[in-house]
């Protein structure tokens, strides 16, 4: 474990003990939600993480200390914190906020770089970052990080306000292998299904801890993607989907909106082109998603611990 950590008790005690552990990001806090309904997402997710059976280990940069955990005041104090006062930290920004001191919340690549340094495995998220539509250079650092750091991100797919066979593309040429939590095609963030294949089908959280062993012994240094369908019941209709991310990527487009603020607004929008369905939808899915996550921490660990009797 890293020294320049800060570990909340829980989540020491738990890496001290070898149970179950499942990072979570910290940009849904500062970046996706308004407040109080980031806070409440935040505490969602911890929840949900603890229904899997595992502890969650929320991580974010606080005053320039690296945090894998949050208190209930370091949450609050997160989401209140005024819009622009929070640097969203992939791998280029970790540096630049620890050296400065500063507030930062953690993508997808911020958040696995740090869990990897903890010696956390599994990281539970809403959606990845990918390819922008359009804009074939315009591409997140989270498909880099997938394939340069060993740990494993269960979510439900790329945001599919994002170019989705491009995405596919790039992280096959990255060497992430695609799986399918009980699915045979990738999931498309709001709706179920987006058309393109998986690399396999896993249907236990035993079969995917499997997985992540079988990746070790072979001392790969990628990280492995596991997508989760939205839940059935809160899916959101594919085609009106389409037709709002569609109408708020020219939208984002006419308004010279590019870059890490792009994604963030184009999921406020669509929001907003919907009448809160695709929030809905995005709330249903974190939730879910961090109980998979937490299943499959539990059956990563037990397998651990039989490895080692």
């Amino acid at each position: 474990m890293d020294d320049n950590i800060e570990f909340h008790t829980d989540v020491q005690k738990a890496l001290n003990e070898q149970k179950a552990v499942v990072a979570l990001e910290s940009t849904v806090i500062s970046h996706g939600l308004p407040y109080p309904e980031n806070v409440e997402t935040a505490l969602n997710m911890e929840a949900a993480v603890r229904d899997g059976g595992a502890v969650p280990a929320t991580v974010a940069i606080l005053q320039g200390q690296v945090n894998v955990g949050l208190t209930p005041d370091q949450l609050e104090y997160l989401a209140t914190r005024p819009v622009g006062q929070v640097r969203k930290c992939s791998r280029r920004d970790l540096p630049l906020a620890v050296a400065r001191r500063e507030d930062g919340a953690t993508t997808v690549a911020g958040t696995m770089i740090i869990a990897h340094l903890a010696g956390i495995e599994i990281f539970a998220t809403g959606g990845i970052g990918g390819v922008h539509r359009g804009h074939p250079f315009d591409v997140s650092a989270d498909l880099s990080e997938l394939g340069r750091t060993p740990v494993t991100v269960v979510c439900s797919g790329a945001k599919s306000i994002l170019d989705l066979p491009l995405t596919r593309e790039i992280l096959e040429t990255n060497g992430v292998p695609l799986i399918g939590y009980g699915v045979n095609e990738m999931p498309a963030f709001f709706s179920r299904s987006s058309g393109l294949s998986v690399d396999v089908q896993l249907d236990t959280a035993a079969e995917v801890a499997e997985t992540i062993l079988a990746r070790r012994s072979l001392n790969l240094l990628s990280g492995l993607l596991v997508t989760v369908p939205v839940p059935e019941a809160d899916e959101f209709d594919p085609q009106v989907a389409e037709e709002a991310i569609a109408q708020a990527t020219r939208e984002a487009d006419e308004a010279g909106i590019f870059g890490p603020e792009t994604t963030p607004w184009l999921l406020r929008r669509v929001a907003v082109l919907t009448g809160g369905r695709s929030m809905k939808a995005n709330l249903s899915l974190l939730a879910n998603n961090g109980r998979v996550a937490g299943a499959i921490a539990v059956a990563l660990n037990r397998q651990e611990i039989d490895i080692n009797l």
